[in-house]
Protein backbone atom coordinates (compact mmCIF):
# COMPACT_ATOMS: atom_id res chain seq x y z
CA UNK A 1 0.00 0.00 0.00
CA UNK A 2 1.37 3.31 -0.92
CA UNK A 3 1.66 6.08 0.90
CA UNK A 4 -0.83 8.03 -1.03
CA UNK A 5 -3.20 5.51 -1.14
CA UNK A 6 -2.87 5.24 3.17
CA UNK A 7 -2.94 8.89 3.20
CA UNK A 8 -6.44 8.93 1.25
CA UNK A 9 -8.06 5.87 3.68
CA UNK A 10 -6.74 7.61 6.61
CA UNK A 11 -9.13 10.45 5.29
CA UNK A 12 -12.09 8.41 4.31
CA UNK A 13 -11.53 6.88 7.84
CA UNK A 14 -11.95 10.51 9.59
CA UNK A 15 -14.63 11.03 7.00
CA UNK A 16 -16.49 7.98 8.90
CA UNK A 17 -16.23 9.19 12.17
CA UNK A 18 -17.54 12.76 11.77
CA UNK A 19 -20.93 11.46 9.34
CA UNK A 20 -21.28 8.71 12.64
CA UNK A 21 -20.62 12.06 14.95
CA UNK A 22 -23.47 14.11 13.06
CA UNK A 23 -25.58 11.38 12.17
CA UNK A 24 -26.01 10.69 16.37
CA UNK A 25 -27.16 14.39 16.22
CA UNK A 26 -29.87 13.91 14.11
CA UNK A 27 -31.05 10.41 14.77
CA UNK A 28 -31.17 12.32 18.71
CA UNK A 29 -33.11 15.51 17.57
CA UNK A 30 -35.51 14.19 15.13
CA UNK A 31 -36.70 11.50 17.13
CA UNK A 32 -37.47 14.16 19.76
CA UNK A 33 -38.80 15.77 17.41
CA UNK A 34 -42.00 13.27 16.37
CA UNK A 35 -45.01 14.12 17.36
CA UNK A 36 -46.20 12.42 20.57
CA UNK A 37 -45.43 12.78 24.70
CA UNK A 38 -42.95 10.01 25.66
CA UNK A 39 -44.25 10.51 28.70
CA UNK A 40 -48.00 8.90 27.83
CA UNK A 41 -45.97 6.06 27.29
CA UNK A 42 -44.26 6.06 30.10
CA UNK A 43 -46.80 5.84 32.18
CA UNK A 44 -47.99 2.40 31.02
CA UNK A 45 -51.60 3.66 29.58
CA UNK A 46 -52.45 5.22 32.88
CA UNK A 47 -53.28 9.37 32.78
CA UNK A 48 -50.54 10.70 34.22
CA UNK A 49 -50.78 12.62 37.71
CA UNK A 50 -48.52 16.15 37.66
CA UNK A 51 -46.18 14.44 40.05
CA UNK A 52 -46.30 11.24 38.02
CA UNK A 53 -45.11 13.36 34.99
CA UNK A 54 -42.41 15.53 37.08
CA UNK A 55 -41.04 11.97 37.99
CA UNK A 56 -40.76 10.50 34.88
CA UNK A 57 -39.26 13.61 33.63
CA UNK A 58 -36.51 13.61 36.32
CA UNK A 59 -35.86 10.10 36.08
CA UNK A 60 -35.19 9.76 32.41
CA UNK A 61 -33.96 13.33 32.45
CA UNK A 62 -36.36 14.37 29.90
CA UNK A 63 -36.67 17.91 31.90
CA UNK A 64 -33.50 18.53 31.34
CA UNK A 65 -31.77 20.79 27.64
CA UNK A 66 -31.64 18.52 24.62
CA UNK A 67 -28.04 18.92 24.69
CA UNK A 68 -27.62 17.74 28.29
CA UNK A 69 -29.81 14.13 26.80
CA UNK A 70 -27.99 13.90 24.13
CA UNK A 71 -24.44 13.89 26.26
CA UNK A 72 -26.39 11.37 28.48
CA UNK A 73 -27.36 9.17 25.60
CA UNK A 74 -24.38 9.05 23.09
CA UNK A 75 -21.78 8.72 27.00
CA UNK A 76 -24.28 5.53 27.52
CA UNK A 77 -23.94 3.98 24.02
CA UNK A 78 -20.22 4.45 23.67
CA UNK A 79 -20.03 3.05 27.34
CA UNK A 80 -22.12 -0.28 26.19
CA UNK A 81 -25.39 1.30 28.22
CA UNK A 82 -28.16 1.63 25.05
CA UNK A 83 -30.58 2.55 27.64
CA UNK A 84 -34.05 1.22 28.54
CA UNK A 85 -37.07 0.94 26.67
CA UNK A 86 -40.16 3.12 27.47
CA UNK A 87 -42.34 0.31 26.50
CA UNK A 88 -41.16 -2.74 27.86
CA UNK A 89 -39.03 -1.75 30.70
CA UNK A 90 -36.16 -4.27 29.50
CA UNK A 91 -32.77 -2.79 28.76
CA UNK A 92 -32.73 -1.89 25.21
CA UNK A 93 -29.28 -4.60 24.33
CA UNK A 94 -31.90 -7.30 25.94
CA UNK A 95 -34.23 -6.37 23.27
CA UNK A 96 -31.66 -5.81 20.29
CA UNK A 97 -29.39 -8.71 20.35
CA UNK A 98 -31.63 -11.96 20.07
CA UNK A 99 -33.37 -9.89 16.87
CA UNK A 100 -30.10 -9.10 15.27
CA UNK A 101 -28.77 -12.32 14.34
CA UNK A 102 -32.13 -13.20 12.30
CA UNK A 103 -31.95 -9.96 10.75
CA UNK A 104 -28.13 -10.84 9.85
CA UNK A 105 -28.86 -14.04 8.48
CA UNK A 106 -31.62 -12.63 6.91
CA UNK A 107 -29.25 -10.25 4.89
CA UNK A 108 -26.87 -12.49 4.44
CA UNK A 109 -28.75 -15.04 2.80
CA UNK A 110 -30.17 -12.16 0.70
CA UNK A 111 -26.91 -11.10 -0.63
CA UNK A 112 -26.00 -14.40 -1.59
CA UNK A 113 -28.61 -14.28 -3.82
CA UNK A 114 -27.81 -10.92 -5.12
CA UNK A 115 -24.01 -11.59 -5.95
CA UNK A 116 -25.61 -15.37 -7.51
CA UNK A 117 -28.07 -14.07 -9.49
CA UNK A 118 -27.28 -10.20 -9.65
CA UNK A 119 -24.02 -10.87 -10.65
CA UNK A 120 -24.27 -13.98 -12.65
CA UNK A 121 -27.07 -12.84 -15.05
CA UNK A 122 -24.95 -9.38 -15.75
CA UNK A 123 -22.13 -11.45 -17.16
CA UNK A 124 -24.35 -13.61 -18.83
CA UNK A 125 -25.92 -10.63 -20.85
CA UNK A 126 -22.39 -9.14 -21.39
CA UNK A 127 -20.49 -12.39 -23.01
CA UNK A 128 -23.93 -14.53 -24.03
CA UNK A 129 -24.92 -12.69 -27.20
CA UNK A 130 -27.50 -10.26 -27.85
CA UNK A 131 -30.52 -12.98 -27.07
CA UNK A 132 -29.03 -13.43 -23.55
CA UNK A 133 -28.46 -9.64 -23.41
CA UNK A 134 -32.39 -8.71 -24.19
CA UNK A 135 -33.64 -11.57 -22.25
CA UNK A 136 -31.78 -10.31 -19.08
CA UNK A 137 -32.54 -7.03 -19.82
CA UNK A 138 -36.15 -7.94 -19.74
CA UNK A 139 -36.39 -9.94 -16.68
CA UNK A 140 -34.22 -6.83 -14.52
CA UNK A 141 -36.83 -4.27 -15.93
CA UNK A 142 -39.28 -6.19 -14.17
CA UNK A 143 -37.34 -6.52 -11.59
CA UNK A 144 -36.36 -2.86 -10.86
CA UNK A 145 -40.46 -2.13 -10.97
CA UNK A 146 -41.30 -4.63 -8.50
CA UNK A 147 -41.59 -3.13 -4.64
CA UNK A 148 -40.15 -5.76 -2.12
CA UNK A 149 -44.03 -5.79 -0.25
CA UNK A 150 -45.85 -6.90 -3.73
CA UNK A 151 -42.95 -9.12 -4.68
CA UNK A 152 -43.74 -10.99 -0.89
CA UNK A 153 -47.83 -10.49 -1.62
CA UNK A 154 -46.63 -12.66 -4.48
CA UNK A 155 -44.51 -14.86 -2.80
CA UNK A 156 -46.42 -15.89 0.02
CA UNK A 157 -49.72 -16.68 -2.54
CA UNK A 158 -47.68 -18.86 -4.84
CA UNK A 159 -45.40 -20.45 -2.62
CA UNK A 160 -47.34 -20.49 0.89
CA UNK A 161 -50.75 -20.59 0.19
CA UNK A 162 -51.19 -22.15 -3.37
CA UNK A 163 -47.80 -24.52 -4.10
CA UNK A 164 -47.40 -25.14 0.14
CA UNK A 165 -43.70 -25.39 -0.29
CA UNK A 166 -42.45 -22.62 1.92
CA UNK A 167 -43.21 -21.18 5.21
CA UNK A 168 -44.70 -17.40 5.47
CA UNK A 169 -44.47 -16.89 8.93
CA UNK A 170 -41.70 -16.75 11.36
CA UNK A 171 -37.98 -17.79 11.41
CA UNK A 172 -37.79 -21.24 12.34
CA UNK A 173 -35.73 -22.85 14.88
CA UNK A 174 -31.78 -24.20 13.79
CA UNK A 175 -29.54 -22.76 11.33
CA UNK A 176 -31.82 -25.25 8.56
CA UNK A 177 -34.84 -24.32 9.83
CA UNK A 178 -34.19 -20.49 10.14
CA UNK A 179 -32.89 -20.88 6.17
CA UNK A 180 -35.76 -22.68 5.28
CA UNK A 181 -38.12 -20.31 7.06
CA UNK A 182 -36.32 -17.13 5.25
CA UNK A 183 -36.01 -18.38 1.90
CA UNK A 184 -39.48 -16.02 0.65
CA UNK A 185 -38.16 -13.31 3.06
CA UNK A 186 -35.14 -13.41 1.09
CA UNK A 187 -35.89 -13.64 -2.39
CA UNK A 188 -38.25 -10.58 -1.91
CA UNK A 189 -35.86 -8.63 -0.44
CA UNK A 190 -33.25 -9.33 -3.55
CA UNK A 191 -35.45 -8.82 -6.41
CA UNK A 192 -34.73 -5.27 -7.20
CA UNK A 193 -31.36 -5.20 -5.84
CA UNK A 194 -30.60 -8.57 -8.18
CA UNK A 195 -31.86 -6.11 -11.02
CA UNK A 196 -29.91 -3.37 -9.90
CA UNK A 197 -26.76 -5.15 -9.50
CA UNK A 198 -26.92 -6.76 -12.75
CA UNK A 199 -27.13 -3.64 -15.14
CA UNK A 200 -24.14 -2.53 -13.10
CA UNK A 201 -22.17 -5.75 -13.80
CA UNK A 202 -23.50 -6.13 -17.26
CA UNK A 203 -22.08 -2.39 -17.67
CA UNK A 204 -19.04 -2.61 -16.23
CA UNK A 205 -18.26 -6.15 -17.58
CA UNK A 206 -18.93 -4.62 -21.50
CA UNK A 207 -16.71 -1.45 -20.62
CA UNK A 208 -13.43 -3.60 -19.84
CA UNK A 209 -14.86 -6.02 -22.94
CA UNK A 210 -14.24 -2.85 -25.51
CA UNK A 211 -11.34 -1.98 -23.78
CA UNK A 212 -7.65 -1.66 -25.33
CA UNK A 213 -5.72 -3.81 -22.89
CA UNK A 214 -7.98 -6.92 -23.56
CA UNK A 215 -7.97 -6.46 -27.28
CA UNK A 216 -3.79 -6.49 -26.77
CA UNK A 217 -4.45 -9.68 -24.62
CA UNK A 218 -6.35 -11.26 -27.43
CA UNK A 219 -3.95 -10.48 -29.99
CA UNK A 220 -1.38 -11.78 -27.44
CA UNK A 221 -3.20 -15.27 -27.69
CA UNK A 222 -4.40 -15.60 -23.88
CA UNK A 223 -6.84 -17.80 -23.90
CA UNK A 224 -10.29 -16.20 -23.41
CA UNK A 225 -11.18 -17.29 -19.87
CA UNK A 226 -7.74 -16.12 -18.50
CA UNK A 227 -8.83 -12.85 -20.43
CA UNK A 228 -12.19 -12.54 -18.57
CA UNK A 229 -10.47 -13.60 -15.08
CA UNK A 230 -7.36 -11.56 -15.09
CA UNK A 231 -8.28 -8.49 -17.39
CA UNK A 232 -11.85 -7.88 -17.90
CA UNK A 233 -13.77 -9.38 -14.48
CA UNK A 234 -10.95 -8.10 -11.96
CA UNK A 235 -10.90 -4.55 -13.37
CA UNK A 236 -14.69 -4.39 -13.47
CA UNK A 237 -15.12 -5.61 -9.73
CA UNK A 238 -14.55 -2.31 -8.27
CA UNK A 239 -17.74 -0.85 -9.84
CA UNK A 240 -19.82 -4.06 -8.53
CA UNK A 241 -17.91 -3.75 -4.86
CA UNK A 242 -18.78 0.14 -4.81
CA UNK A 243 -22.40 -0.84 -5.03
CA UNK A 244 -22.11 -4.26 -2.85
CA UNK A 245 -21.41 -2.45 0.20
CA UNK A 246 -24.50 0.03 -0.48
CA UNK A 247 -26.27 -2.94 -1.36
CA UNK A 248 -25.74 -4.80 2.24
CA UNK A 249 -26.44 -1.41 4.01
CA UNK A 250 -29.46 -0.75 1.99
CA UNK A 251 -30.74 -4.47 3.10
CA UNK A 252 -30.35 -3.96 6.64
CA UNK A 253 -33.20 -1.35 6.50
CA UNK A 254 -35.11 -2.80 4.27
CA UNK A 255 -35.38 -5.91 5.87
CA UNK A 256 -37.92 -4.12 8.05
CA UNK A 257 -40.16 -4.56 4.80
CA UNK A 258 -39.47 -8.21 4.34
CA UNK A 259 -39.76 -8.72 8.44
CA UNK A 260 -43.16 -7.26 8.53
CA UNK A 261 -44.82 -9.35 6.06
CA UNK A 262 -43.16 -12.73 7.22
CA UNK A 263 -43.77 -11.60 10.79
CA UNK A 264 -40.05 -12.15 11.03
CA UNK A 265 -38.69 -10.82 14.94
CA UNK A 266 -35.96 -9.22 13.46
CA UNK A 267 -34.41 -5.74 14.18
CA UNK A 268 -36.67 -4.04 10.81
CA UNK A 269 -40.34 -4.85 13.04
CA UNK A 270 -38.80 -3.81 16.20
CA UNK A 271 -37.80 -0.66 14.85
CA UNK A 272 -41.26 -0.03 13.22
CA UNK A 273 -43.01 -1.06 16.28
CA UNK A 274 -41.19 0.83 18.68
CA UNK A 275 -41.33 3.88 16.56
CA UNK A 276 -45.31 3.54 16.18
CA UNK A 277 -45.30 3.41 20.16
CA UNK A 278 -42.95 6.19 20.90
CA UNK A 279 -40.08 4.51 22.29
CA UNK A 280 -37.50 7.00 21.85
CA UNK A 281 -34.20 4.69 23.19
CA UNK A 282 -35.26 1.56 21.10
CA UNK A 283 -35.88 3.91 17.97
CA UNK A 284 -32.42 6.01 18.62
CA UNK A 285 -30.22 2.89 18.96
CA UNK A 286 -31.51 0.76 16.12
CA UNK A 287 -31.29 3.73 13.88
CA UNK A 288 -27.75 4.72 14.78
CA UNK A 289 -26.94 1.26 14.47
CA UNK A 290 -28.34 1.27 11.11
CA UNK A 291 -26.13 4.36 9.94
CA UNK A 292 -23.02 2.77 11.85
CA UNK A 293 -23.44 -0.81 9.70
CA UNK A 294 -24.26 1.65 6.35
CA UNK A 295 -20.92 3.98 6.72
CA UNK A 296 -18.48 0.76 8.11
CA UNK A 297 -19.66 -1.28 5.50
CA UNK A 298 -19.07 1.33 2.59
CA UNK A 299 -16.25 2.02 3.94
CA UNK A 300 -15.07 -1.84 4.01
CA UNK A 301 -16.08 -1.69 0.33
CA UNK A 302 -13.63 1.68 -0.32
CA UNK A 303 -10.66 -0.48 1.02
CA UNK A 304 -11.51 -3.48 -0.91
CA UNK A 305 -11.83 -1.31 -3.87
CA UNK A 306 -8.48 0.51 -3.07
CA UNK A 307 -6.47 -2.72 -2.91
CA UNK A 308 -7.74 -3.80 -6.13
CA UNK A 309 -7.11 -0.48 -7.57
CA UNK A 310 -4.89 1.82 -5.61
CA UNK A 311 -5.56 4.24 -8.97
CA UNK A 312 -9.30 4.57 -7.98
CA UNK A 313 -8.13 6.64 -4.38
CA UNK A 314 -5.23 8.94 -6.10
CA UNK A 315 -6.08 12.34 -6.33
CA UNK A 316 -7.13 13.49 -10.23
CA UNK A 317 -4.43 16.14 -11.45
CA UNK A 318 -6.31 19.05 -13.56
CA UNK A 319 -4.77 20.19 -16.67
Amino acid sequence: MTATVARQLLGRIGGLLLTLFLSSVLIFSAVLLTPGDPVVALAGGLRPTPEMIAAIKEQYLLDQPVWIQYLHWIGGVLSGDLGTSFVYRTPVVELIAPRFGITVLLVAYTLVLILVFGVGSGIVAATRGRAADRSVLIATSIGVAMPTFVVAILLIWVFGRVLGWFPVYGSGEGLLDNLFHLTLPAISLAVLYIAYTSRITRGAVVGQLHAEHVDTARVRGIPRGQIFRRHVFLNASPQILAISGATIAGLFAASAIAEQAFGIGGLGSLLTEAAARKDLPVVQVISLLLVFLFVVLNAVADVAIALIDPDSVKPRRTA
